[in-house]
């Protein structure tokens, strides 16, 4: 399964989310951000890469389908409902990536 991880600027949740899946074998994974000033921006061509797009908020989801109109429909999109109060790789962070991420590999 390939699964692209989506915050706001690609900094904190999506790459922890990324670093945390990047060596299991039930999935590839990749990053990216709905921000303009997100490190890794995402773009249509990540967003057909992936087999599920997992949000870390309901405005990540209202954002793509903002951005990408002809496709976003296309794309299996789950809300982790995580918010922006963690940084890089934070314990609590990881254990909620967890908790959310899991259910939808089983």
């Amino acid at each position: 399964m390939k699964i692209l991880f989506l915050c706001s600027r690609n900094q904190w949740r999506s790459p922890t989310a990324e670093a945390i899946y990047q060596n299991d074998p039930r999935a590839e994974v990749r990053s990216a951000g709905v921000s303009a000033s997100a490190r890794q921006r995402v773009t249509e061509k990540l967003l057909l890469w992936a087999d599920r797009v997992l949000v870390m908020e309901h405005e990540h989801k209202r954002r793509l389908r903002e951005q990408f109109p002809d496709i976003v429909h296309d794309l299996h999109i789950d809300v982790l409902d995580i918010p922006d109060e963690y940084p890089f790789m934070d314990p609590e962070l990881i254990t909620l990536i967890r908790e959310r991420v899991e259910p939808l590999l089983a």
